[in-house]
């Protein structure tokens, strides 16, 4: 493993001594998926891409690998909600990274494709990405590796549900 359950680099308070995280709050999972997320949001900015935020990099992803979808399906499937999906695809389309069309039949949908610049771009952030993920995957086997993100695949799931249908 790569790091023991529990241990937490100790910060100093004022007087110079070592502060560690209360063991109440390394019990939290809330607490500890906040770290995970605010860790890895900055590694992604310092290693992949200071432009491109992950989640616009997820639509980027499924779109290229459902092209023609409209914009609406593809929200849940990145886990976004619907006006933030919106958001994103604006300024995926402004950047030249996407293109939507109107759907002939359905005016309300946007059918979305990625443009030459967008699969360009996609394939060079995916390169950086990949390599993101084999560091932070470090010291973990394969077998390990699939255990932890089905772990994390089944713990997301789990949260998102508890939400119910909002």
């Amino acid at each position: 493993m790569v790091r023991e359950a529990g241990k937490s680099t100790a910060a100093r308070g004022g007087r110079g001594e070592a502060i560690a995280t209360p063991a109440a709050l390394l019990a939290a999972p809330g607490y500890v998926a906040r770290r995970l997320y605010q860790s890895y949001v900055a590694l992604w900015t310092r290693m992949v891409d200071p432009v491109l935020t992950g989640p616009q990099f997820a639509v980027l992803t499924a779109v290229d690998n459902h092209p023609g979808v409209d914009q609406g399906s593809l929200a849940s499937s990145v886990a976004l909600d619907r006006s933030t999906m919106a958001d994103i695809v604006r300024r995926l389309e402004d950047n030249g990274l996407i293109v939507r069309h109107t759907a002939l039949h359905d005016g309300r949908r946007k059918l979305l494709h990625l443009t030459e610049e967008g699969a360009r771009r996609l394939d060079e952030v995916n390169r950086r990405a990949r390599a993101l993920d084999e560091q932070l995957l470090e010291g973990y086997s394969p077998a390990e590796r699939d255990r932890v993100l089905r772990e994390m695949t089944a713990l997301a799931a789990r949260w998102e549900g508890l939400m119910g249908d909002e």
